[in-house]
């Protein structure tokens, strides 16, 4: 049995945003789940499920409605901005647009040292330096330093953010949607730094997308979400080989097919898409996770 203290643990943690006519989107319901130190835990489903409000909630970019979130064994919760500021070394994030993700205004060497001048690490010369070591670590000339967002590509782009989140040497990476806007080849590239990365420096990352063929190449383990909460949650090869949710094996047989001999018929989806709102006072029922095989957890249907 392993005794370590998962690097992030997340307990019951929920999120509601108000609607007009004071009904609640129920974003996120009572999601339990741990990222392991060293490891990739991909989070899947559908667009408006829950991933990003689960990632914002880990990275306390939102607060939770209830629940926990430990981070090494620590309750970071209900830490305010000055106590959670030496915790956001620890956790950083990489956006899904890299162009939004960066001042157009502002050069990318000075961007990327921006986190090292707030919290006192380096400035200067020395800031410089540890920016252009950064810039060569993700494939990046340090000639680029100068150069504005938009004089980049955008798998470029994607690399620079990446090197801003690893200025300040985080343990954890939350890889929101980071790979989805960029081209299938760049796709390739900028997955195989993050494995390279996890393989150096030994990170962990949470992994945010739709595109099971991606998950697929970088997870160690995968949790389903489907409105608001986690269904299935396994190992990789659990997930992919023996879907035991509804909706999980949905999303595997969503998946394009390149090759038409392969191809088969499937019965069309029908009827309304469940929606996330409720009115003040109601909402859905939280679904019980049941152990069907070591590791792996499905929702009872």
């Amino acid at each position: 049995m392993n005794t370590v203290e998962p690097l992030v643990r997340v307990e019951g943690v929920s999120k509601q945003f108000p609607t007009d006519g004071h009904a609640r989107v129920h974003a996120v319901m009572k999601v339990s789940l741990h990222i392991d130190h060293g490891e990739t835990l991909a989070v899947v489903g559908e667009s408006g499920c829950g991933k990003s409000t689960l990632a914002n909630l880990i990275i306390r970019l939102h607060d939770p409605d209830e629940g926990r979130v430990l981070l090494k064994g620590l309750d970071i919760t209900d830490l305010g901005p000055r106590e959670i500021r030496p915790h956001r070394k620890t956790m950083q994030i990489v956006f899904q647009d890299p162009f939004a993700s960066l001042d157009p205004r502002v050069r990318v060497g000075t961007a990327v040292a921006e986190p090292l001048r707030v919290h006192g690490i380096a400035t200067g010369e020395a800031a410089k330096e540890r920016v252009g070591n950064l810039f060569e670590l993700v494939g990046l000339e340090q000639s680029m330093l100068r150069n504005f967002p938009h004089q980049f590509s955008g798998g470029q782009r994607q690399r620079v953010c990446i090197a801003r989140a690893l200025a300040l040497n985080p343990e954890l990476v939350i890889a929101d949607e980071a790979v989805s806007a960029l081209d299938v080849s760049v796709q390739a590239q900028v997955m195989n730094l993050m494995l390279e990365l996890q393989q150096e420096r030994g990170l962990s990352y949470l992994f945010i997308s739709h595109d099971l063929a991606v998950v697929e190449r970088i997870a160690h383990r995968v949790a389903v979400m489907y409105l608001g909460q986690v269904v299935e949650l396994g190992s990789r090869e659990q997930v992919f080989t023996n879907p035991r949710h509804s909706y999980t094996a949905r999303l595997l047989e969503a998946v394009p097919i390149a090759d038409p001999r392969q191809r088969r018929d499937r019965p069309l989806l029908t009827g309304e898409i469940p929606s996330p709102v409720w009115p003040a006072g109601t909402g859905p029922e939280v679904v019980t996770m049941v152990e069907v095989e070591p590791g792996h957890l499905v929702a009872e249907e």
